[in-house]
C-alpha cells in the first residue's frame, strides 16, 4: 500500500522526478522511524517534530528544507544556512545524491540523536 508521499511523487510532474526519489529513498534509509506525510505543498519527514520537507517548486535542484537545521551537525557541508535556523539540502544531480547517500543519511542521524537527547 502506497503512503502519502509514494502518492505525491506519483503523480509528480517534475524534471527530476528520478532524483526526488532516489532521493526520498535514501532518507527513508536512514531510520524506520521516520514519519512520512505531505505538508507544505511537498514530501515532508518528521522524527519527533518536523524534520524535513521537499520544496518541488523548485525545478533546477531537488532541496529539502531541514526545518530546524542549525541544530544539526553536518560534517559534510551539504546544508547551507537558511534564514530563521532553517538550513537547505541542495541536490544537483543523480551523482551528487547517490555520492552523498553516507551524509544524507548522516544528517538525517545527527538529527534523530539530537531529537533523542
Amino acid at each position: 500500500m502506497a503512503n502519502k508521499i509514494d502518492e505525491f511523487v506519483t503523480k509528480l510532474k517534475h524534471p527530476m522526478k528520478a532524483e526526488i526519489e532516489e532521493a526520498i529513498k535514501i532518507i527513508r534509509g536512514a531510520s524506520s522511524d521516520l514519519e512520512e506525510d505531505v505538508k507544505w505543498g511537498g514530501p515532508s519527514f518528521d522524527y519527533k517534530e518536523p524534520m524535513a520537507t521537499m520544496n518541488p517548486r523548485i525545478t533546477d535542484y531537488v532541496v529539502f528544507i531541514f526545518h530546524k537545521g542549525e541544530l544539526i551537525k553536518d560534517k559534510s557541508g551539504l546544508l547551507e544556512p537558511a534564514p530563521k535556523g532553517k538550513a537547505y539540502l541542495k541536490l544537483h544531480s543523480m551523482k551528487e545524491i547517490k555520492d552523498n547517500k553516507a551524509n544524507i543519511q548522516g544528517i538525517v542521524k545527527s538529527w534523530i540523536k539530537i531529537m533523542n537527547a
